[in-house]
């Protein structure tokens, strides 16, 4: 499933309501504290894509089916930008900066790499009896970007 994202900031709000009508056929449902992380994650790499590029992008999403226990939901966002994606360490202050350090601390697993003329941001949320693995709060992983490792503090 994929959603074709113009470089508009309006395009955060649709996007959120694309994968909310993606989660019922899944079995996910939209009171699950998984449903709601999906959200915030597509809301983050939406906004970043559309506020950071400049340049249309496309949200993909793979929801494992109503019966698939234990499975893996992955959410992608492919952009023509070939900016690498910096995880910024910002003050008290700052009304933005936060969106990598979010993804970090909400998603199992998160990566980005090059594609063609441009570059694909992804994470993955593991799905285990239907309810969200609890992980530790922010700071509690560590990810790697083009060989440097960042922590999320």
């Amino acid at each position: 499933m994929q959603l074709e994202i113009r470089p508009d900031p309006a395009e955060v709000g649709r996007a959120r309501r694309w994968a909310r009508s993606r989660l019922a056929g899944s079995g996910i449902g939209a009171d699950e504290p998984l449903a709601e992380t999906l959200i915030l994650l597509v809301s983050e790499l939406v906004t970043n894509a559309v506020v950071h590029t400049g340049c249309p992008a496309v949200l993909r999403l793979s929801l494992p089916g109503a019966d698939a226990e234990g499975a893996t939901v992955r959410l992608e966002v492919a952009d023509r930008s070939e900016r690498a994606p910096v995880p910024r360490c910002v003050d008290d202050d700052a009304t933005g900066g936060r969106g990598l350090a979010l993804v970090d601390g909400l998603a199992d697993r998160w990566g980005w790499s090059a594609e063609g003329a441009g570059k694909r941001i992804w994470c993955e949320l593991d799905r285990c009896g239907g309810v969200l693995e609890t992980r530790p709060p922010c700071g509690g992983g560590t990810t790697a970007y083009g060989g440097l490792a960042y922590e999320a503090v």
